[in-house]
């Protein structure tokens, strides 16, 4: 009662110091908690973690100085 649902969360490099075990267990619950309306967004350098999202915005830095938006679903 009275509680507070939660339909977006971001993690913010949250991953950089974590072992091959501990990122294995962190992304498996964020799968948990994802789904139906929830919407889990993870902004990382991690490359291990592009290999295991498969829906991803990747914002590189161009040679003016910008940003570079590729989206990949």
């Amino acid at each position: 009662a009275g509680g507070v649902q939660l339909e977006a969360m971001f993690v913010d490099e949250g991953f950089g110091s974590l072992d091959s075990e501990a990122l294995q267990q962190a992304l498996a619950a964020l799968v948990g908690v994802s789904g139906g309306s929830r919407i889990v967004g993870i902004i990382s350098h991690v490359a291990e973690l592009k290999d295991r999202i498969d829906r991803q915005i990747i914002v590189t830095k161009d040679r003016s100085g910008g940003s570079r938006v590729q989206v990949q679903a």
